[in-house]
């Protein structure tokens, strides 16, 4: 990864760029928390029938779960608890206990929630994406979800971003999920532009660690829970609360 020279400001942290690489979930809109309810949501009831299981904790979403395609995050949280699962089908039913069927009712639980109170987008994203477009930049979404496409239009985003690869994406192309940066580089083969010219922006400590182990022109943390020090650790090149801090 290129380190920018100078992150002071939008033309600092977008010096040499051509893209922009937007994470979606923590990055542009408030769905990230929306995850972590859905995910707490399905593990305190899954838990609850798993004798001695360590109950569900807050840091067990940024530990094994945050930025990665949903059936990983699945395996890894089974993981940390010792539980092993059978895979089920990749349709199983939300309601049998399969690493597919908890990520099929996680995902339930999460487009509820979306369909029940809609999504509002951070105001300092979308100024930084307007201030962006201002400069010709070209942008692109790149997430692990697989609801990224209804997350858009329910913020009334889709017009920004002409490129999205999100996790059905990623299965249709064999890409494997963050922190690996392959999603993110066919995002940037799809804009037409060498990886070199791109900047990522991520939230998730998988997802600043994919934008590190690219050879992308810088990655801008935004840290909404995170922690500043755990994504500079991970790669990222400057951390800020809110992108608006940026122009």
């Amino acid at each position: 990864m290129t380190a920018v020279p100078d992150t002071s400001g939008l033309a600092g942290a977008l010096s040499g760029a051509s893209a922009i690489l937007f994470d979606l979930d923590g990055v542009l809109t408030p769905t990230a928390v929306v995850h972590e309810h859905a995910w707490q949501q399905l593990f305190d009831g899954f838990l609850a029938s798993v004798p001695d299981a360590a109950p569900y904790r807050e840091s067990d979403y940024f530990d094994h779960i945050d930025g990665k395609p949903r059936f990983d995050g699945v395996r890894d949280f089974l993981a940390s608890r010792g539980i092993v699962l059978p895979e089920g089908p990749a349709d199983d039913d939300p309601a049998h206990d399969t690493v597919h069927g908890l990520g099929n009712r996680k995902n339930k639980v999460f487009n509820d929630i979306v369909e029940a109170g809609g999504v509002q987008p951070y105001e300092g994203s979308v100024r930084f994406v307007d201030a962006a477009l201002a400069r010709g930049l070209k942008l692109a979404v790149v997430s692990s979800s697989r609801n990224s496409p209804a997350v858009l239009k329910a913020a009334g985003l889709s017009d920004y971003f002409p490129v999205v690869v999100d996790g059905v994406v990623a299965v249709t192309e064999g890409l494997p999920g963050k922190p690996s940066p392959a999603t993110y580089e066919y995002a940037a083969r799809l804009l037409g532009l060498p990886s070199e010219e791109c900047v990522v922006v991520e939230d998730a400590v998988s997802g600043v660690q994919a934008g590190s182990a690219g050879n992308f022109l810088s990655v801008i943390g935004v840290d909404r829970g995170a922690g500043r020090q755990t994504l500079l650790d991970a790669g990222a090149t400057v951390v800020v609360n809110d992108l608006a801090e940026l122009l």
